[in-house]
């Protein structure tokens, strides 16, 4: 068979296809090396003090990501999976913006674990009657684990059941490296990324009921002694409205964070793996002092970049 000759035109033509399209690629799928991805270049590219260790991503809405930093593997992300439970919950049982949904009764279970000293609980008795919007207060604000479990039930009849929902919607979403195996986080088999945790943070903020829970710095439930504190104690500063915090040994502290910029711009993060291996409390203070500079940085820097 005769060979077809192909011209020095055509070959020079085909050859820049394939260098674009190789370009291409590596900008979208990002190569590895020794298991770190290396990040795409960012929407908006600012000089920001990403923490040292663990990893962090962030973006601002309408402007896009402001990159990624550390570590892209999945790990341990305590309580910043209720924001998962709340998104499933008011996907099943949606809430108007000032709704308060049905009464749902506390069960035995519920009451036993809010005694537990190796978690965070909210203190709920059985037989009493609470509504939905108040339950996911209770599991977002405080960070109750047997409130997330309670709803979890409720939900879906089953904490088990429950969770395969929570793992179609992070298939969903796209979160392709997120495996949850519980409504609360206490387990430290439940893993993600803070690169999957920025698309939830995304959806979360669209629902008015979670926007308006997370912003909460406390707040006072009809049946639960005293006023419920929020474990996020960035609200209010630098613009931040929300999300949620998490802490374990494992975990160390984790912080999904949303703040609005001086110009109204919705700006999202989220930063996991803070000082793992230590308490709880101390893996939390680093998520929260690293995601306050992280946050002020972006906030100070946002509008010289986007004149």
């Amino acid at each position: 068979m005769a060979r077809t000759r192909v011209s020095p035109l055509a070959g020079g033509l085909a050859a820049a296809v394939a260098v674009g399209l190789a370009v291409t690629c590596w900008v979208v799928f990002p190569p590895e090396v020794a298991g770190r991805a290396i990040a795409a270049r960012p929407d908006v590219d600012l000089s920001l003090p990403w923490p040292a260790q663990g990893q962090a991503s962030a973006e601002v809405q309408g402007l896009g990501s402001l990159g990624s930093h550390g570590d892209r593997r999945p790990v341990p992300i305590a309580s910043v999976t209720k924001v998962m439970t709340a998104y499933v919950v008011l996907k099943d049982h949606p809430l108007g913006p000032d709704d308060a949904g049905p009464q749902i009764t506390v069960d035995e279970q519920a009451e036993a674990e809010s005694t537990s000293p190796d978690e965070s609980t909210a203190p709920v008795r059985a037989g009493r009657s609470l509504s939905e919007r108040d339950l996911l207060a209770l599991m977002l604000v405080p960070s109750g684990n047997n409130v997330a479990r309670l709803l979890a039930r409720w939900d879906a009849g089953s904490q088990e059941a429950f969770v395969a929902k929570m793992n179609r919607e992070a298939a969903a979403l796209g979160m392709t490296d997120t495996t949850y195996t519980g409504a609360s986080g206490v387990e430290d088999s439940t893993t993600s990324t803070a690169v999957d945790q920025l698309r939830l943070a995304r959806e979360a903020m669209k629902n008015p009921v979670i926007r308006a829970i997370v912003a909460k710095a406390s707040l006072r439930i009809d049946g639960v002694p005293g006023a419920v504190v929020n474990t996020n104690t960035l609200l209010g500063r630098n613009g931040v409205i929300g999300l949620k915090t998490g802490s374990s040994t494992a975990a160390g502290g984790a912080l999904m964070w949303a703040a609005e910029s001086r110009g109204g711009a919705l700006i999202l993060g989220v930063v996991l793996h803070q000082s793992p291996g230590g308490t709880p409390g101390q893996g939390l203070r680093a998520a929260l002092e690293n995601s306050e500079k992280l946050i002020a940085a972006i906030q100070r820097e946002l509008p010289a970049a986007t004149r």
